[in-house]
């Protein structure tokens, strides 16, 4: 005796309590692979947005301890301990034993990681623009204010 297995109709789902495309975490991981290509492609230096990160943050602040300058970039110790390792392979940041405290490492930029700053800052600049170009100029100071509130 054959049994038949009954078709399945397609049913159209009701309206789902969570869609995807509407929730924050999906938008903003859209937003930053959206960035990250701009980055890519327009950084120059051959740098990565955590090297970048550090060697703007250096340009600020000077030299730093390693876990300060971690914490300065939002990365956990062992990102920035490579950051740092690749930055100093390519001649960029060097490290030395801090001199308030020998066990910390401290880093610093190194003239040719100082001068790579100088040269891609305009870029980055020019990144962050084009990154906010679909909004307009109250939009992007909007968008701002309320992301520093999510921060």
């Amino acid at each position: 005796m054959s049994r038949e297995i009954p078709l399945r109709r397609s049913v159209k789902p009701s309206r789902a309590p969570y869609v995807l495309d509407e929730q924050i975490g999906f938008i903003l991981r859209q937003v930053s692979q959206r960035h990250t290509v701009i980055f890519a492609r327009d950084i120059g230096a051959e740098l990565t947005p955590t090297q970048w990160a550090a060697l703007a943050k250096l340009t600020e602040t000077g030299p730093c301890s390693q876990n300060q300058l971690g914490r300065l970039t939002a990365m956990d110790a062992a990102t920035i301990k490579g950051v740092v390792d690749r930055l100093t392979a390519r001649g960029l940041t060097e490290t030395s034993a801090d001199p308030e405290d020998g066990r910390r490492l401290r880093v610093s930029l190194t003239r040719a990681g100082q001068q790579i700053a100088e040269k891609v800052a305009s870029n980055a600049l020019a990144i962050s623009r084009e990154t906010l170009a679909p909004l307009d100029s109250r939009e992007r100071e909007m968008l701002m204010v309320l992301l520093e509130k999510l921060r």
